[in-house]
C-alpha cells in the first residue's frame, strides 16, 4: 500500500482533467441539461481566502452529481475585472490595471484549479476582453435608444485627496474610507439607467421563482413599494407647492410641522425670502460630508434647522405649519419632502421632542408620553375632523377620495428604487459609447464600429478637476459625430463594474461568438440558470441590476426568458476563528494555498463543506481540517479492506442503499455536511466488517467523488474498479431496502416511556407483547399493579395501562 500523498495525486488528476477536458459539457441540444453558477469574482489583488471556496464547491458537488446522473452540465468561471477593486490595487501597488487584472486572474485561476473545482474552462471570459465588452457596449446602446439610459446632473461623493469619487460604501463618518479625508458632495452629470422602469415587473415575477425568502426579501425591500397618496402643501404667501408622498394620507391631521432634504431645490429658489440661509447653507456643507447610509440611521441624533421666512399650510387643516431641513430627509427618496406626524413615527417623534414641535395623536389609545404610537395598522381615528370614528383602513380609502375631489392630492404608488447611476470618472472601465455633438447632442457609435476600445493611458490615476483620466487624451477624445460628420467629442466617463456582470450568465452560453451576445440556439437551451448561488451581499444591486438587464433585453427580443435564474440561494461566510469577518485587518485571513499544502485539496473541500450549515456563517477551526484529513486517511486505507466481488456485501447492503438515498438528497438540497457525515458512518461500518466489495467501494467512492475528487479517482484506478470515476453513473438506491426489518418501539406505562424493544418490522401483537414481557423492566411496572389494558399501534409504540 502507498502512503497517502495528496499533492502527488491532486497534481496528477489536476493534469489529466486539463489534458481531457473532462468536465466540458457536451453541448448536446437533445439532453437534459443543468446551468449551475456562482457569482463572478473580480480578482482584485488579494487572492482568494478560505472563505471563497465554500460557494464553488457546493455548486461543484451539485453539477457533479448532476452530470453522473445524465445531465448535460455547465458549470462555467470567468472574471469581473474591470472597476473599483482591480483599479484601487494597481493605484495603490503603482502597477497598471491591465497588469494586475492579467496577473491576478493568473493567481486566482491557479488557485481555483489546485482546489479542483469541475469548471467548464473553455467557456471562460473576462470582462475586459474587448470581445466581451463589445456586447456590454451594445446592451447599453439598445437601452439607450430605447429612452432607458440618459444623462443628469447628480451629486457624488468627493474625495479631496484621492481626488476620486467614492460610492456610498466607501465613505464611513464622513471620511473616505482609504485615506481619512473629509468627504465633499460635488455636482456631477452622471449617466443614469431607467431600471424604475422595470420596478414593478421586478417584484411581481419574484412570485414564479425559486429564492430563498431572505433574498426575495431584500429584493423587495430595495425596490420598496408603496401605495399611498400624493398630497401638495402649498408655501405661504408663494405661488409654490410642496409635493409629498405618505403611505398614510389618513394621519394628515396630525402633521405638525413638513421636514424637507437640505438639498431641496426650493432653498435655492427662495434664498431672498429666507432669513436664515447662511444658517441653512452651513448645515448643508456638513451634510454634505454624510453617505446616504449614514443618513438613513434609525438610531442617530437627530439635526436640522428651520426655514424661517417659509412657512407650508396644512391642505386639510389649512393651519400653518414651520418647514425644517433634516439630513434624515433625502432627495434621492420621495420627492425630498414629508409632511411630520411625530405621534406616529419614530424618527419625527424624536425630532420633535428635540425641536419642540408639535405632537397631535391621530389614532385612538395612543399613549406618546415616552415614544410614538408607530403600531398604526389598527383603531380608531381621533382628532380627525371627518375622519373620527373610522378604523383606519377606511379612514385611507376616505381620505384619498377627499384629496382627489378636492385637487389636493391623488392617489400613488412610490418606489424607493431610483434609476441607476451608470457613469464612473475613473480609467479602468467599459468606456461609453456615446460621442456629444453640440449641434447633436448625444449620439450613439454605430454598432459595427464597436468595441470602442479603452485606450491605453500612461496615467490612469484620478485627475485634480474630477473628470475622468480618459478626459485628457485629447487625441482619442476629438472624434465626429456618426450622425451629421461634425466635430464632435467622446464620452470620458466609463461603465461601473456593474456593467459586465449584469449579462455575463448570457455570454457563458456562446463565449466565442463575434455576430452576437449568444446565439439564440444557445439561449434556449440553457437559459435560464437552473441554480445560482452567491453571497447575500449581492442580493440587491447585482442581482437587481442583472434581472433589469436580462428583462429589458427579453422585451427586445433578444433572450427567449423574461426571468435569468430559476433558482437563487446564498451561502453563509467562513469566519476566523476568532468569529470575525476574515480580512488582512484582523489578522485572521487563512489563505487555502497554505491548506492545500499541507493538507491536500481534497482535505480542504471536506472541510468547507462539513464545517456546518450552508446558509450560516461558522468559525474556521484548525482542528476540524485536520479532522477531515484524518478521515481521508482512512478513505484511503480502505484499499486494504478490498476482496475481488462485483457486488454489495450483504452485511451492508442496507446501509448502502440508505447511504446513496440520504447522500443525493443532501448534496442536491445543500445539506453536504450531513452527506460526508454519513459517507463517515459508512466507513466506520466498512471497518467494523473487516472486508469489502469491489461493488461496496465503487459506490462509496463515487458517494464521497463530489466532495474529494482526486482521492476517489485515486483508489478508483488503484483498485482497478474500470475506467475513470467521473464517467461514471450516479449510483440508484432500491427503496425496499432503505427500509430496517429490525426497528425499535417505545413500551409505555400508563402513558410514560419506561423502556424500548426491538422488534421484527410488521410483527404481530402478540410477538410484541411477548418480546416486551421478557424484558426485566416489565415486572418492575407491573408489579403488585393488575393490567387493565394493553395498546399496541403497529410499528409505533406498546401502550399498557396498569392500576
Amino acid at each position: 500500500m502507498r502512503e497517502y500523498n495528496p499533492g502527488i495525486i491532486e497534481k496528477k488528476w489536476q493534469d489529466y482533467w486539463d489534458e481531457h477536458e473532462t468536465f466540458v459539457c457536451e453541448n448536446n441540444s437533445d439532453k437534459e441539461k443543468f446551468y449551475a453558477l456562482v457569482e463572478f469574482p473580480y480578482p482584485s489583488g488579494q487572492g482568494l481566502h478560505v472563505g471563497h471556496p465554500r460557494p464553488y464547491t457546493a455548486l461543484d458537488i451539485v453539477s457533479r452529481v448532476k452530470r453522473m446522473q445524465g445531465y448535460n452540465v455547465l458549470y462555467p468561471m470567468g472574471w469581473d475585472a474591470f472597476g473599483l477593486p482591480t483599479e484601487n490595487f494597481a493605484i495603490k501597488n503603482k502597477i497598471h490595471p491591465a497588469i494586475v487584472t492579467k496577473n491576478n486572474v493568473d493567481h486566482f485561476k491557479k488557485q481555483l484549479k489546485s482546489i479542483g473545482f469541475s469548471f467548464d474552462w473553455s467557456r471562460e471570459i473576462n470582462t475586459t476582453d474587448p470581445n466581451y465588452y463589445k456586447w456590454t457596449q451594445w446592451i447599453f446602446l439598445q437601452l439607450f435608444k430605447k429612452g432607458l439610459a440618459y444623462k443628469q446632473e447628480m451629486p457624488i461623493n468627493w474625495c479631496p485627496s484621492c481626488l476620486i469619487g467614492l460610492s456610498n460604501e466607501e465613505v464611513v463618518g464622513g471620511k473616505c474610507e482609504r485615506c481619512g479625508h473629509e468627504v465633499v458632495r460635488k455636482v456631477k452629470s452622471q449617466w443614469m439607467l431607467k431600471i424604475t422602469e422595470y420596478a414593478d415587473r421586478l417584484i411581481d415575477d419574484l412570485d414564479d421563482l425559486d429564492f430563498i425568502d431572505r433574498v426575495v426579501a431584500q429584493q423587495k425591500n430595495w425596490i420598496g413599494r408603496s401605495e399611498g397618496a400624493s398630497i401638495n402643501f402649498k408655501l405661504k404667501d408663494i405661488d409654490e407647492e410642496l409635493e409629498v408622498f405618505t403611505t398614510r394620507p389618513d394621519t394628515i391631521f396630525g402633521a405638525t410641522y413638513m421636514v424637507i432634504a437640505p438639498e431641496h431645490p426650493i432653498i435655492e429658489k427662495y434664498q431672498e425670502k429666507i432669513e436664515n440661509i447662511d444658517e441653512l447653507n452651513a448645515y448643508k456643507e456638513e451634510v454634505a460630508k454624510k453617505s446616504d447610509f449614514e443618513r438613513r440611521e434609525l438610531d442617530k441624533n437627530k439635526t436640522g434647522v428651520e426655514i424661517k421666512g417659509l412657512k407650508a399650510i396644512n391642505p386639510i387643516t389649512n393651519k400653518e405649519i414651520p418647514i425644517w431641513i433634516s439630513d434624515y430627509v433625502m432627495m434621492g427618496y420621495g420627492t425630498g419632502a414629508i409632511m411630520a406626524v411625530p405621534a406616529h413615527d419614530d424618527r419625527d417623534y424624536e425630532f420633535a421632542k428635540k425641536f419642540n414641535q408639535g405632537i397631535i395623536p391621530v389614532i385612538e389609545g395612543s399613549d406618546i408620553s415616552e415614544k410614538a404610537n408607530a403600531d398604526t395598522d389598527h383603531g380608531k381615528m381621533i382628532n380627525s375632523g371627518f375622519l373620527n370614528g373610522l378604523e383606519v383602513k377606511d379612514a385611507i380609502k376616505k381620505m384619498i377620495e377627499y384629496l382627489e375631489e378636492n385637487n389636493l392630492g391623488h392617489k400613488k404608488i412610490n418606489y424607493k428604487l431610483r434609476d441607476w447611476v451608470f457613469s464612473r470618472q475613473r480609467y479602468w472601465g467599459e468606456p461609453i459609447p456615446i460621442v456629444h455633438c453640440e449641434k447633436c447632442g448625444y449620439v450613439p457609435l454605430d454598432e459595427e464600429d464597436l468595441p470602442l476600445l479603452l485606450p491605453e493611458v500612461e496615467n490612469y490615476e484620478p485627475t485634480h478637476s474630477g473628470e475622468s483620466p480618459l478626459a485628457s487624451m485629447t487625441d482619442w477624445v476629438n472624434t465626429t459625430c456618426p450622425k451629421c460628420g461634425g466635430p464632435a467629442k467622446r464620452e470620458t466617463d466609463t461603465m461601473p463594474q456593474w456593467a459586465g456582470s449584469s449579462w455575463y450568465f448570457l455570454r457563458y452560453t456562446d463565449p466565442h461568438n463575434d455576430k452576437e451576445l449568444a446565439s439564440k440556439e444557445a439561449l434556449r437551451y440553457w437559459m435560464p440558470v437552473d441554480w445560482y448561488n452567491g453571497g447575500m451581499e449581492h442580493t440587491t444591486l447585482h442581482l437587481l441590476y442583472s434581472r433589469f438587464w436580462h428583462k429589458f433585453l427579453y422585451d427586445i427580443g433578444v433572450v427567449p426568458t423574461k426571468e435569468p435564474y430559476k433558482k437563487r440561494t446564498s451561502h453563509g461566510m467562513i469566519l476566523g476563528n476568532n468569529n470575525e469577518k476574515m480580512s488582512k485587518s484582523r489578522g485572521n485571513v487563512v489563505n487555502p494555498d497554505d491548506i492545500v499544502s499541507e493538507y491536500g485539496a481534497d482535505t480542504l473541500r471536506c472541510y468547507e463543506m462539513f464545517i456546518g450549515d450552508f446558509e450560516k456563517p461558522v468559525p474556521w477551526s484548525e482542528n476540524g481540517v485536520k479532522g477531515c484529513r484524518r478521515f481521508m486517511e482512512r478513505v484511503w486505507n480502505l484499499q486494504d479492506l478490498v476482496v475481488d466481488k462485483d457486488e454489495y456485501s450483504k452485511e451492508l447492503e442496507s446501509e448502502i442503499h440508505k447511504t446513496i438515498k440520504k447522500v443525493t438528497h443532501d448534496y442536491l438540497n445543500l445539506k453536504a455536511n450531513t452527506s460526508i457525515a454519513a459517507l463517515m458512518s459508512l466507513t466506520n461500518e466498512f471497518n467494523n466488517l473487516g472486508k469489502i466489495t469491489k461493488e461496496d467501494l465503487r459506490t462509496f467512492l463515487i458517494l464521497l467523488n463530489p466532495v474529494a475528487p482526486h482521492i476517489t479517482e485515486e483508489l478508483w484506478e488503484v483498485c482497478e474498479l474500470g475506467g475513470v470515476l467521473n464517467e461514471a453513473s450516479w449510483p440508484k438506491y432500491d427503496e425496499s431496502k432503505t427500509i430496517d426489518n429490525e426497528i425499535e418501539i417505545p413500551v409505555q406505562f400508563n402513558g410514560k416511556v419506561r423502556y424500548t424493544i426491538k422488534i421484527e418490522r410488521d410483527s404481530s401483537e402478540e410477538d410484541v407483547l411477548k418480546i416486551a414481557e421478557e424484558d426485566e423492566s416489565f415486572n418492575k411496572n407491573t408489579e403488585n399493579k393488575k393490567i387493565i389494558k394493553k395498546i399496541y399501534i403497529p410499528n409505533k409504540i406498546l401502550n399498557i395501562v396498569v392500576k
